[in-house]
């Protein structure tokens, strides 16, 4: 770097640090920073300077990297007191330059260079709280947090937007923590929802890093149940908070339980360039290691001690607080070690009730959440539940935070359990992190692009599913083509390590193959792996034979269109040296296999311990490949493991994660034929249905999030009802606890509502059909074309639909008359639409009726004796007779545009019916399986065979004038019955 550049990097790095956490004027500033610089210095300081280096700079160069990480971090600020605007706005970065005192000419170039990030920030479900972390509080007593930061930005090379995000989605949990200085003892409860493998750990890092700056005196981190897992988060912790001079205290480098890590020796633990304490700091001192639980020893209870520098008052006073050491312990949800650690803290001299304590749960819906009928007689909570109720029982300045990315079974806790782990302060929903490759990625979710023009480059089961159907139970064809896949994947990472990316990217390269969680059959399944894999040729004729039909038919189309720049070699050929590598890389050593169980007889591979060597490997594994433990670089997956219920499948989607370099490689070989019982299950549709789950409640989560009026829309209380379940055999989780909340009424102004609990019995099918059928015979003899358009994707959704109208009241009065198979499903919609219809002045005029028509034209059904003909709908129960999704993606956007949801969209037809005060319905004429025969044969159906479904779209003016979207209405569980005239929200 040219001096000149180096000084004047060096003038605007001063500049913006010595502003702090608020933009202040920029030329004031390098000003200021120039007077002992020189008068080459005084030439860097001015505007026209700073507007000629980012005219001649690259998104990349050091400066403009500079001010990438600063104004990401005022972008990301929440409620600064120096900007009344949202984070993440143009609003907000107008504000910031603004502050700055920059030109309009440097403002655009700055934006230009640098864009407003448009990530979406956490979701939050809160009580309302005393506001007590701020900035403020925070001033000359950050130590853990700004070191983490560092380490995240610096030697990870995290972008400045996840780094910044992080610590916004952090600050939101740590916030909504008691002060730990506050004389008043308060016990919040919460529960942080993220994705599977997606940076749960790295939240939580950070919760913890600001909870210990902040007072936290004692981080209790609950591990999972199996030491693999608790290991593996021990040595994350003391990797990037703990630090090297934590861990040794004074000792030799060799007697660290890391010396053996490979992580330790190249330096990749955090340094504090010495011992906190001795630095101005704090120390954290560690209660438990990599390799050690917490155990009950001597010098346990006397590390538990807490020393204090004014004996005559309490722990909490920020006079001892902030002078005092900090404890950590990762302990494995057992009831051996929790008793110990409840033992030992009975027996300290600190009074409990002085020590501010942060429990962490990872994985808090395994073996924590208490499945015991408390209320039959001499019930008990079960162990693990019961041991963390006795620690919030003797601490109660402990604060407990449980993190999961399948949230239902916490969420189904008895609010009225005050000793239970109910998150009754907070629920957190952290949003999709960039690079993440998750559920959505591996499916079409209402995908407009129908099933037949589907391709590798629309669709993303396509590209990374591959399904596995097998002929008899000897059938090992499918697992053949899952290992080839395996070695030529492998072949392509090392193609790609020699072609730009470099030796480090691809440490490990693994398969995961996953059938059953019992040792007897991994054992079974280790030896047909085995004996595949020294058959299977892939140095000689046949196996490159079967690798270049996999690469001419599988691999090379995908990543031609998928591989976002990273190199693909353009034929098998130039592939092929990298063949016999990979193989070596992989069983060279003749141990192919790793087996992750409790089997010792198994271990010939090694222990899967991604820390201290590179693995390429293939993995067989059951429960301990699944909670919380991350496989690295799983690249295929063989899948054909059975739950019936969606938290535990869920978790065991390994193949989950960021695949940095090698995405467009990734492949789900899964099962769509597999037993379970006396039914026959498809995993693949499975994943699906719990994608729906958690999407809707994800997006339920946020709509109620935004507070009216200054409030919660809806508490952490209230959230129950907001879980869905969409196959019936697959439950959310496995919840003994009935909801504690009904929704009373749901307002819904420009959005696509679907009710699916339609009844199943003859006479109330034909009563509905009856009322249905003169609004049939009074729509349009001819189909109009709709469709919209959504700017700037080059997408339109396109579909034929008859019309008609019907009033307010004709559709109330219908409505009124519906029968139905679960009522309660549909009473707050009714409620809702009552309202709309006979407010004053009403907020509908009319309704717009569609009944959308096949393309085809082939699916014609007549009702009873109507000689009216439309299209009909083939659809399926799924769960307790209710229906999945019944509409077809595509018919939705050009119905929320007719009610003034959606932008102008680009189609005369469609304008032609926009109204401001309009709603509109969709009606769907569903055949289920069994009645399909007699209308193929006729082209008639009975009307007790037909499911009359309906949608609607309330118009997007009708909203409440208090912008309240849901009320609930309590149910006293002490009562047994419903509390109506109790609390209720919206």
């Amino acid at each position: 770097m040219h001096p000149t550049e180096t000084l004047r990097l060096a003038l605007h790095t001063s500049a913006l640090a010595g502003m702090g956490s608020r933009p202040k004027n920029l030329l004031r500033a390098l000003v200021y920073q120039s007077e002992e610089e020189g008068p080459e210095a005084d030439l860097l300081s001015t505007e026209h300077d700073f507007r000629a280096t980012l005219n001649a700079s690259h998104p990349t160069d050091q400066l403009v990297e500079l001010w990438r990480k600063r104004l990401t971090q005022w972008d990301y600020s929440e409620n600064p007191s120096w900007s009344p605007t949202e984070p993440r706005t143009d609003e907000r970065r107008v504000s910031v330059l603004t502050l700055l005192g920059l030109s309009d000419g440097v403002q655009k170039l700055l934006n230009s260079l640098i864009p407003v990030p448009r990530t979406s920030g956490p979701v939050v479900i809160s009580e309302d709280f005393t506001p007590w972390y701020t900035p403020q509080s925070q001033q000359g007593r950050s130590w853990y947090w700004p070191a983490y930061r560092e380490l995240l930005s610096e030697k990870k090379g995290l972008p400045e937007a996840s780094v910044a995000g992080l610590d916004a989605a952090s600050d939101r949990v740590v916030e909504r923590l008691a002060d730990p200085t506050s004389e008043t003892a308060y016990q919040s409860k919460g529960l942080v929802v993220g994705h599977v493998q997606s940076g749960k750990t790295a939240n939580f890092t950070g919760v913890i890093a600001k909870a210990v700056d902040a007072g936290y005196r004692l981080v209790i981190v609950l591990g999972g149940t199996l030491n693999l897992l608790r290991a593996q988060t021990q040595r994350r912790l003391d990797m990037e908070l703990v630090g090297r001079e934590n861990i040794l205290r004074g000792a030799a480098e060799y007697e660290s339980d890391y010396a053996d890590d490979p992580a330790w020796l190249q330096g990749d633990f955090l340094s504090h360039k010495g011992l906190p304490s001795a630095l101005g700091g704090f120390d954290i001192v560690r209660m438990t290691t990599r390799d050690n639980d917490y155990k009950s020893l001597l010098q346990g209870i006397v590390a538990l001690e807490f020393e204090k520098q004014e004996p005559a008052l309490p722990l909490y006073d920020p006079r001892n607080l902030h002078r005092a050491s900090a404890r950590l312990m990762v302990v494995k949800k057992n009831k051996a070690v929790l008793a110990k650690l409840v033992k030992d803290l009975n027996k300290i001299k600190t009074p409990l009730a002085e020590i501010p304590v942060l429990i962490i749960d990872d994985e808090s819906d395994e073996a924590s959440v208490n499945t015991a009928n408390l209320s039959k007689p001499d019930a008990e909570r079960t162990a693990i539940n019961e041991k963390i109720s006795e620690l919030l029982r003797m601490l109660p300045r402990a604060q407990y935070v449980g993190y999961t990315a399948t949230p239902f079974a916490n969420v189904f806790i008895d609010p009225s359990d005050s000793e239970d782990i109910f998150p009754k302060d907070f629920i957190i929903s952290l949003p999709r992190p960039a690079g993440y490759m998750g559920v959505q990625d591996f499916h079409d979710l209402d995908s407009p692009i129908s099933p037949d023009d589907r391709t590798i480059a629309n669709s993303n089961e396509k590209a990374h599913v591959r399904d596995i159907r097998l002929s008899s139970d000897d059938d090992d064809s499918a697992l053949q083509n899952a290992m080839d896949m395996f070695v030529l994947t492998a072949a392509m990472k090392l193609y790609r390590a020699a072609n730009g990316l470099g030796d480090r990217i691809f440490r490990h390269h693994t398969m995961l193959i996953h059938e059953s969680v019992r040792t007897a059959d991994h054992r079974e399944l280790h030896d047909r792996v085995r004996k595949l894999w020294w058959n299977s040729g892939y140095t000689g004729p046949a196996g490159h034979e079967r690798l270049r039909t996999l690469f001419d038919t599988d691999l090379s189309p995908v990543s031609r269109i998928r591989a976002d720049g990273c190199a693909v070699p353009a034929t098998y050929d130039d592939l092929s040296p990298y063949v016999g590598a990979a193989a070596i890389r992989i069983g060279g050593d003749d141990q192919p296999i790793i087996v992750v169980n409790g089997d010792s007889d198994l271990k010939a591979g090694g222990d899967a311990d991604f820390d201290k060597r590179p693995i390429w490997k293939i993995l067989i594994g059951g429960q301990k490949l699944a909670r919380g433990f991350t496989v690295e670089g799983l690249t295929v997956t063989y899948y054909r493991r059975r739950a019936n219920n969606a938290s535990t499948l869920m978790q065991m989607g390994r193949w989950f994660g960021f695949r940095k370099g090698y995405q467009d490689l990734v492949r789900l070989y899964v099962g769509r034929e597999e037993s379970m019982g006396k039914k026959e299950i498809d995993l693949y549709e499975a994943f699906e249905a719990i994608c729906r789950d958690e999407e809707t409640f994800r997006d339920e989560l946020r709509r109620y999030a935004e507070l009216v009026d200054g409030k919660p829309q809806v508490t952490p209380a209230e959230v129950q009802p907001l879980v869905t379940q969409h196959l019936s055999w697959l439950r959310p989780a496995s919840a003994s606890k009935m909801h504690n909340t009904r929704v009373v009424e749901m307002r819904s102004p420009g959005r696509w509502e679907e009710p699916t609990a339609y009844p199943a019995d003859v006479p109330s099918l034909r009563h509905n059909t009856a009322l249905w059928v003169p609004v049939l015979e009074s729509l349009s003899t001819t189909p109009s074309t709709f469709a919209y358009s959504f700017d700037g994707t080059g997408t339109q959704h396109r579909f034929n639909a008859l019309t008609g109208r019907l009033a307010p009241d004709e559709f109330l009065v219908l409505l009124r008359s519906l029968k139905w198979e679960n009522p309660s499903h549909f009473d707050p919609h009714l409620a809702y639409l009552e309202k709309i219809s006979r407010s004053s002045p009403a907020k509908v005029d009319d309704w717009l009726v569609l009944a959308p028509q096949q393309a085809s034209g082939q699916k014609q059904l007549s009702i009873g004796s109507s000689s009216r003909a439309v299209s009909w709908f083939g659809r399926q129960r799924r769960r307790e007779n209710v229906f999945g999704a019944i509409s077809e993606p595509k018919h939705r956007a050009a119905a929320r545009r007719i009610a003034k949801a959606l932008p102008y969209g680009g189609n005369a037809t469609t304008e032609q019916f926009v109204a401001e005060r309009r709603g509109v319905i969709a009606l769907y004429p569903v055949v289920e399986p069994e009645a399909r025969a007699e209308l193929e044969t006729s082209g008639r159906i009975d009307p007790g065979k037909v499911v009359m479904a309906f949608t609607f779209v309330a118009p997007a003016s009708a909203r409440s004038s208090d912008g309240k979207v849901v009320i609930f209405a309590t149910i006293d569980s002490s009562a047994g019955n419903d509390n109506s005239s109790g609390r209720s929200r919206a």
